[in-house]
């Protein structure tokens, strides 16, 4: 039924494709703006220098308002980006509104090729990309490192909310050497105005964005204001967002608890229709300030992320599993343009992060006093990166545009326990690195890109070791390790406004130190986790086809990878349960035992998706859209990785016109058998069904007293209130994704 279904599909969009592309008539109905993305490669495009002011102004040109930078696209279109080497997911601002995730897994979840971890939906799901995460995905904001806890434990939220976010680009491909070993798998880039680069039109800019939701009584705002004058741009921003257990559609927990081992858990006789224990609220706020001159700017924001927020699951509930979080960090970037005629563009950022947070919780699930901070995670963390962009050197058969940039950091990890030894004991790590891209423009239809990045990381701390009665060794540990890394790509221009690109790269990473020193009871994931002090670099070979159309009525990007990892890194539970002090077997122990290991492994898959305007409907265009995504992970003894995403296709209708959008789409994922032999259970497929109706006005000239944009509207999801379990997550046994949902928002902008 599977091959089935594929085999429509594919047939189906084979003689779309064919139809849409061979439509001459209809080619220039659809104007699609130009979406620029920033995270993609070192190499920008700039528009020429704007004209030096003229000898009677005192005032340099930049002093004088700057037109906003448009973030949006045409409401409603999927952004296909043909000019990078990189396959590249965009969010645009319009779609972040409409979407209205709280978590950035959440917000790209039915994203091709991009899942989330889902652990606590709503308050911490981390993105998934082509079934790699943690330790793979880097996640970052205005180009620094998001720099939290959320590659330490599925549990810990990710401390970037889209409310705040003005873009959400997802990276793949070769422009991850632009970021280190630890992005093999993807950068996710949210953008926003911290860090002011411009001046409102009118000098001042304010933005309202709020909404509520039906499932789980949820109510989230924003207010951002931007203003300048001179030299000088300000940004401020705050924001918040609670919400209750949220509603589901069945009992949640395979099987029920035994009331013995879990007293405080939900029975099937007590189930009121929530999801026990999924509560959330987060909140934060941001100043930025930047100096504009000419040729560029320099600009600061101190941000702070708080977020409260409860652990579902069995033992989250038994125990009233909690986390509080915060985070207070310094971010700056700046831009020097034509600082000589051989230097084209200097660009640098950098970062200090202090988190924190605290997994609370009852140590005895009887005694309500027993109530505390089961265990602490701290991160003190530094980073910089330096970029120079040359200017294009003719070399005859081509043009030559080399970035050769620097990146260096610094992160301090700690993990105490009241109960005990901790999940590892303090540790600490250092990176430096250098990277050079090097793209050859042959001809307007052709070019291709060189790129090389070796780094050294260097670590220290304590190394556990296990046999089954528990801890036996403690021993000092300082590895280091070179991890050197290459990529190359051609980008083709074809006929009917296609493009074509390939890739190949080789990547090495580096163990991070969860995986290096972990060796204690993690309390919210409920995991003893065994890190191998003896984990060697990790290397990966891929290579990756694309198709792309991002122009006329038919759009749509097709892409397909195969990668090999020589010593993969993963994280396995193997069936056993463990005790406080790491006593392991098949008993009644709590914790579950997770152990770090490293195998060979081939991953490989393809993505789809594609938008139509098929027909001129009243002042509007009705079209359809699909989409498709795969990947298949094995370790090269035949067995399977764990925690992989299903097959899932999908699509729908749309209408759009200036003003107005109108969507709906319905999402299936089929059923994930193909799992891990050991501590891993099938998971059911599902649909998704959701529809979505906005209303857009944008004043063309808004005088001093008139707002220049509203928008509003309702989006609906899981609307057949299926039971939704995410194949990926640890806790999918136990937690259902939210069930029907109505969600209305709203965005003045001044």
């Amino acid at each position: 039924m599977r091959l089935r279904l594929k085999m429509m599909f594919v047939s189906n969009s084979a003689f779309s494709c064919v139809w849409a592309l061979c439509d001459t008539a209809t080619l220039a109905q659809t104007a699609l703006p130009q979406v620029d993305v920033t995270v993609a490669s070192p190499i920008a495009r700039r528009a020429p220098a704007r004209p030096s002011p003229q000898p009677a102004t005192a005032q340099p040109a930049l002093a004088q308002p700057a037109p906003v930078p448009s973030t949006d696209t045409l409401v409603g279109t999927i952004p296909i980006i043909t000019d990078q080497f990189a396959t590249i997911t965009v969010v645009p601002n319009d779609e972040l509104r409409r979407n209205g995730a709280s978590t950035l897994g959440d917000l790209l979840f039915e994203k091709p090729g991009i899942t989330g971890s889902s652990f606590a939906p709503g308050a911490s799901s981390r993105p998934i990309i082509r079934g790699l995460d943690v330790n793979r995905v880097r996640i970052q904001e205005n180009g620094t490192g998001a720099n939290g806890a959320s590659d330490l434990g599925e549990d810990h939220f990710v401390p970037v909310d889209p409310l705040t976010s003005d873009k959400v680009e997802v990276v793949r491909g070769p422009a991850t050497l632009r970021f280190g070993s630890q992005a093999i798998g993807g950068v996710v880039e949210s953008t926003n105005n911290r860090i002011p680069t411009y001046i409102p039109d009118r000098g001042v800019s304010a933005e309202f964005r709020g909404a509520g939701t039906s499932v789980d009584s949820g109510v989230d705002g924003a207010a951002l204001l931007d203003a300048g004058g001179g030299n000088f741009a300000i940004h401020a921003d705050a924001f918040g967002r609670t919400s209750q257990d949220y509603r589901i559609p069945s009992y949640p927990y395979l099987p029920p608890p035994d009331p013995a081992d879990a007293p405080n858990a939900t029975q099937p006789g007590n189930f009121n229709g929530r999801q026990p224990n999924s509560s959330a609220r987060s909140n934060g706020a941001a100043v930025g300030t930047s100096y504009l001159f000419n040729e560029g700017f320099f600009g600061l924001a101190l941000t702070q992320n708080n977020a409260l927020y409860h652990i579902p699951g069995i033992d989250g509930e038994d125990h009233d599993t909690r986390i509080d979080a915060h985070q207070t960090k310094l971010m700056s970037k700046g831009e020097w343009r034509s600082p000589s005629p051989v230097i084209d563009t200097v660009r640098f950022w950098g970062g200090l992060t202090d988190y924190k947070h605290n997994e609370l919780g009852l140590a005895d699930d009887t005694n309500p006093a027993s109530d505390g901070i089961r265990q602490t995670f701290t991160n003190k963390e530094q980073e910089g990166r330096v970029e120079t962009q040359l200017a294009p050197f003719d070399l005859r058969f081509a043009a030559l545009t080399t970035a050769i940039g620097v990146q260096g950091g610094h992160q301090e990890l700690t993990a105490p326990s009241p109960d005990g030894a901790g999940l590892w004991d303090p540790n600490s790590n250092w990176r430096v690195a250098g990277y050079v891209f090097n793209e050859f423009k042959f001809s307007e239809a052709t070019k291709a890109q060189v790129a090389g990045r070796i780094e050294q990381v260097s670590l220290s701390g304590i190394g556990r070791s296990f046999d089954a009665a528990g801890p036996t060794t403690s021993t000092p540990a300082s590895p280091s390790f070179t991890p050197a890394s290459a990529s190359v790509g051609l980008i083709q221009k074809l006929p009917w406004d296609l493009v074509g690109s390939i890739t190949a790269q080789y990547i090495e990473r580096a163990p991070k130190p969860a995986e290096l020193f972990s060796g204690g009871p993690h309390d919210a994931t409920a995991t003893f986790d065994k890190g191998n002090p003896n984990l060697k670099i990790e290397a990966a070979q891929s290579i990756e086809v694309g198709l792309r159309r991002a122009t006329g009525p038919f759009r749509f990007e097709a892409t397909a990878y195969y990668t090999r990892f020589n010593g993969f890194i993963f994280r396995q539970l193997t069936g056993n349960t463990c005790d406080d002090a790491g006593a392991c077997g098949p008993g009644p122990g709590e914790l579950n035992e997770a152990i770090y290991s490293q195998a060979n492994a081939i991953f490989r898959g393809g993505e789809f998706q594609s938008q139509w305007d098929i027909v001129p409907v009243a002042d509007g265009y009705l079209g359809i859209e699909n989409q498709f995504d795969v990947v298949r992970a094995t370790f090269t003894n035949g067995t399977n990785v764990p925690r992989i995403p299903p097959v899932r296709i999908g699509g729908g209708l749309y209408w759009r016109n200036d003003a107005w959008f109108a969507r709906v789409r319905l999402l299936h994922a089929f059923a994930q058998n193909d799992i891990a032999p050991v501590a891993e259970t099938p998971t059911p497929g599902y649909d998704d069904l959701r529809a979505e109706v906005s209303y857009t006005w944008k004043a063309a000239k808004p005088r001093a007293d008139q707002l220049s944009e509203m928008t509003f509207g309702v989006v609906g999801t899981n609307l057949l209130n299926q039971d939704i379990r995410n194949s990926v997550s640890y806790t999918k046994d136990q937690v259902l994704l939210p069930g029907a949902s109505a969600r209305l928002f709203a965005r003045l902008r001044y």
